[in-house]
């Protein structure tokens, strides 16, 4: 997907130039769940702070998060790791819905980006960015555009803005050439923010 967006994304000059500059981050090959759980963690922290966690929690589950280790793992040993007692119950809370339901690629590939937020948004817990973060990351749909994710909004603004605030209408905006192909420059506005 990243290579074939390139065609359109460098139709922006800003985009072209991240394009050249950055290799966007590609992630391990984590399980559905085990995606969903490092966005639990994720929410609200900063990016060192939640790899700090995921490590931690990782590592108290011997690297086997599936929903039926989350639910056998000791809650005391979990919120030692760094998991908030909402995020314990958000971890636990997704676990039971994917014991469930079915959430991978297959199971949701019927369902447009709006149902699958709608279903996901459905376990307590998990908000619209999560899910946002599920349909990028997990079911890798191309053309999302995240902007309940404050560095996608920084990036945005730094980039197209000269770092004033822009609405998130202006933001919908400048995003609309990248279609059908947002999710990609997603990753490449994600790169240029981490790099500074």
């Amino acid at each position: 997907m990243i290579e074939e967006a390139h065609p359109v994304l460098r139709q922006d000059p800003v985009m072209a130039e991240l394009v050249e500059r950055h290799d966007p981050y590609v992630e391990p090959n984590w399980n559905e769940y085990e995606r969903l759980c490092i966005s639990i963690i994720n929410q609200q922290l900063s990016t060192a702070s939640a790899a700090a966690v995921r490590e931690r929690v990782f590592d108290l589950l011997e690297d086997d998060v599936r929903p039926e280790t989350i639910l056998a793992a000791d809650e005391a040993a979990l919120r030692d790791a760094g998991l908030s007692r909402s995020k314990v119950e958000y971890v636990q809370n997704a676990a039971r819905a994917f014991q469930q339901n079915d959430y991978t690629r297959e199971g949701l590939s019927a369902h447009s980006n709006d149902e699958v937020i709608d279903t996901l948004t459905e376990i307590k817990g998990i908000g619209a960015w999560t899910a946002r973060m599920y349909l990028l990351f997990v079911l890798e749909r191309p053309d999302v555009l995240p902007l309940g994710d404050l560095a996608v909004r920084r990036g945005i603004e730094s980039l197209y803005g000269n770092g004033e605030e822009l609405t998130r209408g202006e933001m919908r905006e400048i995003a609309e050439p990248w279609r059908p192909y947002r999710s990609v420059a997603t990753r490449y506005i994600w790169a240029e923010y981490e790099s500074d």
